[in-house]
């Protein structure tokens, strides 16, 4: 009796109407709902109050907007394997552009017939259908789904659905439903500068495109590869035998394309489709252009090794997609008797496989700037990407038995010192307090009166005047005072205060 009632419970569950309520402009309203509640007359965007006067027996959950945003753009994720060309239709759907696709899945029947089934065997409810504009392919979904309309045919396919169909808003569906415009084919029957005074011209487009005139583009997530190479596979694979077997001959596939046009790779990216609907991309940068597909190989098991999360086959992959989205024209150069062109090419082999590891922000170059702010001297940029202008860069020359006039590291914040007293109101101090540690000045050399630049201080021009410190234990400081004695320096309420003085690096 226990297990009858349970299971005649789960039955009435599955049977009651269900909708998703979200909160808009103070008032609770449908934002999403099954096709029980669709039945009864109930729609997105209907206040909840009047779902409920229609039927009190509403299943009622709240929206989680952002896990829906996620579940939505993992679809889309999927999705790729049908077209690169996948655009949001928030909340609810996805734009595909399926131009120039369709052929390769056995036509536009046999592929919205495979995207739905695969998509149905992961939980999802889908409504989906294909028209030559995606307005009227939307439009369609939102009254049946598996529909196909030639091109020429949107008019007719949608002339006898609602007004609401069109997505327009509730307060324009409802202005049309009382001059009588209760479907669409009565809206696209009326003089379209009507329907313009009376809507607006954003109805009046939005009809257009419903009905085939003309097209508004989508915006794709993601842009266009230069170049893409795919290998399905009817039994998916798990091992990383497999995976790395696959990508090999993925790379000689895509590095022959590219050869072809004189082209090589800057950026790739392998994406892995499970069957269970889950996508994992991995993507890798270079220095300079790719020309080999054993490079392609070393720097993606670089970065495979290096995964903080593994690649996760599950069930495996029914898809593996490697792709080139950004590619340059390959210069021909003479190799053979530059010594320094093969010392620079195995530097930069060296940096791609570090960034392969460790990420390409983490591996950088230092390029000097024409400044004579300390820590404005030097801006450290990504090694791939800036590699040439750090080996042709000109640093100032070093005096020979000479020390070094600044640290070869700055702190990335000068550090307060305590400083009871000066030798001279200009002048370095007799002993300072660092780090809680007092150091006793013994050696000094300087100053080095450095200048602000005025248009970065928000009108606080500030004087620094720096010295070379060494004290009793044999450390050495580069320190300065920020301020001058003579009033440069004010407190909040606008009299003179002391200058502060600061610790900006260590000498070795």
């Amino acid at each position: 009796m226990g297990t009858g009632s349970r299971e005649e419970n789960a039955s009435k569950q599955r049977n009651e109407p269900s909708i998703v309520v979200l909160k808009d402009n103070n008032a609770l309203v449908i934002h999403a709902l099954d096709d029980a509640a669709s039945r009864l007359g109930l729609h997105i965007g209907q206040p909840l109050a009047n779902a409920r006067a229609m039927c009190p027996d509403l299943r009622v959950f709240d929206a989680d907007v952002v896990a829906d945003a996620k579940t939505l753009s993992d679809i889309a994720d999927w999705c790729d394997r049908f077209t690169p060309l996948v655009a949001l239709d928030s909340p609810h759907g996805l734009f595909l552009d399926i131009t120039g696709c369709a052929h390769l899945f056995g036509g536009e029947a046999a592929l919205l017939q495979t995207l739905v089934r695969a998509l149905a065997r992961q939980g999802f409810a889908v409504s989906a259908a294909i028209a030559g504009t995606s307005v009227c392919a939307r439009t369609l979904t939102r009254q049946a789904t598996g529909i196909i309309v030639a091109d020429g045919g949107e008019a007719e396919a949608i002339s006898s659905f609602p007004v609401s169909a069109l997505g327009a808003g509730e307060a324009i569906t409802t202005g049309l439903r009382r001059a009588g415009l209760k479907t669409i084919g009565d809206v696209a029957s009326r003089n379209a500068s009507e329907i313009t005074a009376r809507f607006g011209a954003r109805f009046s487009t939005l009809l257009a495109h419903a009905l085939g005139q003309g097209d508004a583009p989508i915006n794709p997530r993601k842009p266009l590869p230069d170049y893409i190479v795919e290998k399905r596979f009817a039994e998916p694979i798990a091992t990383d035998t497999m995976i790395a077997m696959t990508l090999s001959r993925l790379a000689d596939t895509l590095i022959a394309s590219m050869e072809k046009q004189g082209k090589g790779a800057r950026r790739l990216e392998a994406a892995f489709f499970r069957t269970d609907g889950v996508v994992r991309a991995i993507m890798v940068e270079t220095g300079r252009p790719v020309t080999r597909s054993a490079v392609i190989d070393r720097l993606f098991r670089e970065r495979l090794d290096a995964l903080a999360d593994p690649l996760d086959p599950g069930f495996g992959f029914d898809m593996v997609r490697l792709s080139a989205s950004r590619t340059e024209i390959v210069v021909q150069e003479q190799r053979d008797l530059d010594a320094h062109v093969h010392d620079n090419d195995e530097l930069a082999a060296l940096i791609d496989r570090i960034a392969a590891r460790i990420g390409g922000k983490r591996v950088v170059v230092h390029l000097p700037q024409d400044t004579h702010i300390p820590e404005s001297a030097v801006l450290a940029a990504p090694a791939q990407h800036h590699l040439t202008a750090a080996m042709q860069a000109e640093w100032p020359a070093r005096v020979e038995s000479e020390p070094p006039l600044r640290p070869l590291r700055l702190f990335d914040k000068p550090e307060p010192i305590k400083v009871p007293f000066a030798t001279v109101p200009d002048g370095p101090p007799h002993q300072f307090t660092w780090r809680r540690a007092l150091h006793a000045v013994v050696r000094v050399e300087g100053p080095e009166r450095i200048a602000m630049e005025w248009w970065r201080q928000d009108g606080k021009q500030l004087t620094r005047d720096y010295f070379r410190i060494e004290d009793a234990e044999g450390l050495r400081f580069w320190i300065f005072r920020d301020g001058l004695y003579e009033g440069e320096v004010f407190d909040a309420d606008g009299s003179p205060a002391s200058p502060g003085w600061y610790v900006h690096g260590l000498f070795a």
